[in-house]
């Protein structure tokens, strides 16, 4: 509205008018929890980091070279292979260290960075310079104490000043090299002319060994073979110079993987990433298959996980957690782990009942299923599923739409299952919310996601199907996010018309999609927002209602051909 004119013209005004659209959210974005082999540039310990792709996770969670996973067999890695191999996207990984906490701490030799030859041969290792009894090693990290070396091409001292006229400079037989100790991009330490001849003229180079001993940073250790000083010489380029691992004691465990909120660390850390919406931490199995926890410890994590899925104030609810069976037979004894192929259908049914545990933003998983262990020579390991599953949540969520059942889907990269349930098996479990992994070997179908449930109550059905509490989620959530414009407008019908546009628009987009159930709009949603919910009185505490109702397709969990003998004549 203009305030004044006093000047004749043409004056051009721009009105906004109409609704905006709501866009939708992603329900797409795991969040993992777990042991990583190494972690390493922008990647802190115990901090989510954004990885889009495997390749990048090796970047940030495992050694140089290496294949990213473990020698003690952490499930993590195998978990987010299994989230892309099996068409998930993006995804955010917090490590909780690089060994089982209260392992030894591994000799310097093992952690130290081996600088090679330009022909690959050892040349030089370094390890970063600790206070005595490695004390750094023993407490949780704070700042990032990597370090870089840079091998830089040099030549021969040169002479000095008060050399005699027309004496020969030394011979540059290439052997000569600087090293510099570099962090976050700032120069620490220069060392120029240095060699590998331990018996180096002084006037000449240094022995590189020996003029680190005076290095606030690093300790070098000659680890050359016999050989001329330019065969032994370190090649030129960066080498990254890592801390010791950081080896929690066991009874940190707990608090490592449940974290800081306020400092964005572990479990609760995850929760401060808007975009998670489905929650793993695979490794919960590994620490208690090692006896780092037992089952009462593993329960409370899984209902610290749960119930931080449950309560996402201010906005609504929208995020899963993937829950894995424990390898547990409660029967026999509750506080030991079996082996994952032993543990029948009744036992992880005797296992839910034990834990007693019911919401509509958990989801459970059986068998663990069989995978390639690349650190075996590709041999089989058992792992849990979770990883595995989320992938396929996120593969049907692109390919149909958050409103598809994540079912009737082939795991990817998986060679079999610890245990293969049968249909008598299932109808055990299915009812409890437990969801088979199934062999169809006899359909000729191959391995199957053959469940689509939610850990709610049994009777609770109108949230028994994982993908109607994802919709719902996705559409409480859009809605939150794309109506941010309301707020502090003024409160009258206008607004109460621009609004109801708005959220039609995006409900009739769904119901397009199929994901409305009804033959038209009306039968498949409703919006409410007039005088009758917005009284004055309400207007007066500066409050707008807006009531909703959708009605969300359901999955075909039961197919039903009722087939009789038919006579067309009678």
């Amino acid at each position: 509205m203009a305030l004044d004119y006093f000047a004749p013209g043409v004056y051009v005004e721009e009105v906004d008018r109409g609704s905006r659209p709501i866009e939708g959210v992603s329900m797409s974005v795991a969040g993992f929890v777990g042991f990583t082999e190494d972690v390493r540039g922008d990647a802190e310990l115990f901090k989510p980091m954004m990885i889009t792709n495997w390749s990048q996770y090796v970047e940030f969670f495992a050694k140089p070279g290496s294949d990213g996973f473990t020698d003690f067999d952490a499930y993590l890695p195998f978990a987010v292979q299994g989230w892309f191999n099996n068409g998930g996207g993006r995804c955010w990984v917090v490590s909780i260290g690089t060994k089982l906490p209260g392992s030894p701490p591994p000799p310097p030799e093992e952690v130290a960075t081996r600088l090679p030859t330009a022909g690959g041969k050892p040349s030089i290792s370094v390890n970063l310079r600790l206070p005595e009894g490695d004390e750094q090693a023993l407490l949780p990290p704070g700042e990032d104490a990597r370090i870089i070396i840079a091998i830089e091409e040099s030549t021969p001292k040169p002479l000095p000043e008060d050399a005699p006229e027309g004496a020969e400079p030394p011979l540059d037989t290439g052997e000569f090299f600087n090293l510099v100790v570099k962090s976050g991009g700032e120069e620490l330490e220069r060392y120029d002319h240095l060699s590998m001849n331990p018996q180096v003229e002084t006037a000449v180079a240094d022995y590189a060994v020996a003029v680190l001993e005076a290095s606030e940073y690093v300790v070098a250790n000659d680890i050359s073979v016999s050989g001329q000083a330019l065969s032994r010489r370190p090649g030129n380029g960066f080498y990254e110079v890592a801390p010791p691992p950081y080896i929690s004691p066991p009874e940190r465990i707990t608090r490592d993987i449940q974290g800081v909120r306020d400092d964005r660390q572990g479990i609760q850390g995850l929760f401060e990433i808007d975009e998670v919406a489905m929650i793993a931490c695979p490794d919960l199995m590994r620490a208690y298959q090692v006896g780092l926890l037992d089952l009462d410890q593993v329960h409370g994590v899984m209902e610290m996980l749960v119930s931080l899925c449950e309560n996402s104030f201010p906005g609504p609810a929208y995020r899963m957690a993937v829950l894995d069976p424990p390898p547990v037979k409660v029967g026999k004894n509750e506080n030991a782990a079996v082996a994952p192929e032993t543990q029948r259908p009744q036992h992880v049914a005797e296992w839910l009942s034990a834990f007693n545990r019911r919401s509509m933003f958990g989801a459970l998983y059986y068998p663990w299923i069989k995978v390639a262990n690349p650190r075996n020579g590709g041999r089989p390991i058992f792992v849990p599923p979770c990883g595995h599953m989320m992938g396929i949540w996120c593969r049907t969520d692109e390919s149909r739409g958050v409103f598809k059942a994540p079912a009737n889907e082939t795991p990817r990269g998986v060679l079999g299952l610890a245990y293969e349930t049968n249909m008598r098996e299932q109808e055990l479990l299915n009812p409890l919310g437990i969801n088979c992994i199934r062999n169809f070997a006899n359909y000729n179908r191959g391995y199957k996601v053959w469940g689509a449930r939610t850990l709610v109550e049994p009777d609770n059905i109108q949230w028994r199907y994982i993908s109607v509490r994802r919709l719902l989620s996705y559409i409480e959530k859009s809605i939150e996010i794309g109506t941010q414009w309301v707020v502090f407008e003024p409160n009258d019908m206008d607004l109460w018309a621009r609004v109801s546009r708005t959220v039609s628009t995006f409900l009739a987009r769904l119901w397009r999609e199929g994901a409305l159930f009804g033959a038209s709009p009306a039968e498949a949603f409703y919006v409410k927002c007039d005088g009758e919910l917005n009284t004055p009185d309400t207007m007066m505490m500066g409050r707008l209602y807006v009531e909703i109702g959708v009605c969300p397709v359901r999955p075909a969990e039961f197919v039903i051909f009722r087939i009789s003998q038919w006579a067309p004549n009678q």
